[in-house]
């Protein structure tokens, strides 16, 4: 029996045959199968997107807020999905954390190593998942990973540049990072290199030289009044290797009276440095505008997602000066000294307001200050 096709009532009825009639389901059913094929296609057109990870060794010190800040916003921006884990301090935790990454099938790990040796079995997994991992700001060494950071080095060599202008010669303490980020070298490499000939003749005497567990500010503090006690007060200079550990040794140095007397480094261009530096407490904030390292970083991270080569990103050298020598492709960016004479630069740049980066301070003392 056929079907009733196209009637009206009085009018004969025509019925289809029954052939005409399966071809006509069967043709009815591809076109839905197609149909709906294609809105499953465009639904994984639009689920898809890259994911793209990190692993923040800690989130205690303010710079990394403003870094993962600029990453999101690049990664996000792009379609893709930002995820973070934050390990505490803890190189167990940042081995743990990168496990439950690797699980959630992210395409690229940027990983800023509490203990650069520590995390390199954890490194070795993301590689045999067939994921990408990027070294971001502290090394670790792994040739198939990339290294992106400012120059270390030739922060440390602005650091005692700037240290040595003010104190060409006398006691100087150098508080360093934590042993087990090879930043803290890096940045003693580049200092010692400047100030190597003043050692050597005996003008620049090395009275003080620590690692600081964790780079914290309470350490370094510790640091610093032991230091100062050892040697009667007698310090001159200060090259601390960062900005939280220079606030700790301001302490101890205005418990003696001696803040403001002592030049004081530091780097990572922290507001309250950068306020130290408009009221004289510390001579030098090497600012690295983590800004544009995480924008740099997450447009690496998203054309690695590509599958790009790494050896192919713009900006990369290839980079051998870790303790091991392992070569690594890297991008190194130029670090800005932020001093009395160069405060306008942090401020014209929108990294500090005028109020903040000037509070306290006297009028007229400092230029951009007004």
């Amino acid at each position: 029996m056929g079907l009733n096709h196209g009637t009206r009532p009085g009018e004969n009825v025509r019925y289809m045959p029954w052939e005409e009639t399966l071809k006509l389901i069967r043709t009815s059913i591809a076109a839905l199968a197609t149909g709906a094929f294609l809105f499953g296609a465009a639904d994984v057109a639009l689920a898809k997107g890259h994911k793209i990870a990190v692993s923040w060794k800690t989130f205690q010190e303010e710079r990394w807020k403003t870094d993962e800040k600029a990453i999101k916003a690049v990664v996000e921006a792009n379609g893709d999905t930002y995820i973070s884990a934050d390990a505490q301090g803890s190189a167990t935790k940042q081995a743990s954390d990168i496990e439950g990454l690797i699980t959630q099938k992210v395409d690229v790990i940027l990983v800023v190593a509490y203990d650069s040796d520590a995390i390199l079995p954890s490194i070795k997994k993301i590689n045999d998942a067939g994921l990408k991992a990027i070294a971001y700001d502290v090394q670790f060494e792994d040739p198939n990973a990339l290294y992106i950071t400012f120059d270390n080095i030739g922060v440390g060599r602005i650091m005692a540049q700037e240290i040595s202008k003010v104190k060409p010669a006398g006691n100087y303490a150098f508080i360093k990072g934590d042993k087990g980020d090879p930043n803290a070298t890096f940045l003693f490499s580049g200092i010692t290199e400047v100030l190597k000939d003043g050692m050597d003749s005996g003008k620049i005497k090395n009275v003080c030289e620590t690692f600081t567990d964790g780079w914290k500010p309470d350490n370094a503090q510790k640091e610093m009044e032991q230091c100062l006690t050892k040697q009667h007060n007698k310090v001159d200079a200060v090259v601390s290797e960062n900005d939280g550990m220079a606030s700790g040794a301001v302490a101890a140095l205005k418990a003696q009276g001696l803040a403001g007397s002592v030049p004081v480094s530091g780097q990572d261009g922290d507001l309250a440095a950068i306020n130290r530096v408009a009221l004289g407490t510390q001579t030098v904030s090497i600012w690295k505008d983590s800004r544009q390292l995480g924008k740099a970083a997450a447009e690496a991270a998203i054309a690695m997602a590509d599958g790009k080569a790494v050896a192919d990103l713009p900006g990369v050298k290839k980079f051998n000066q870790g303790k091991k020598g392992v070569e690594m492709n890297a991008i190194l960016l130029p670090p800005t000294p932020i001093t009395k004479d160069t405060l306008n630069l942090a401020i014209d740049g929108g990294w500090i307001t005028k109020n903040k980066a000037c509070a306290g301070v006297k009028k007229g003392a400092v230029k951009a200050c007004g």
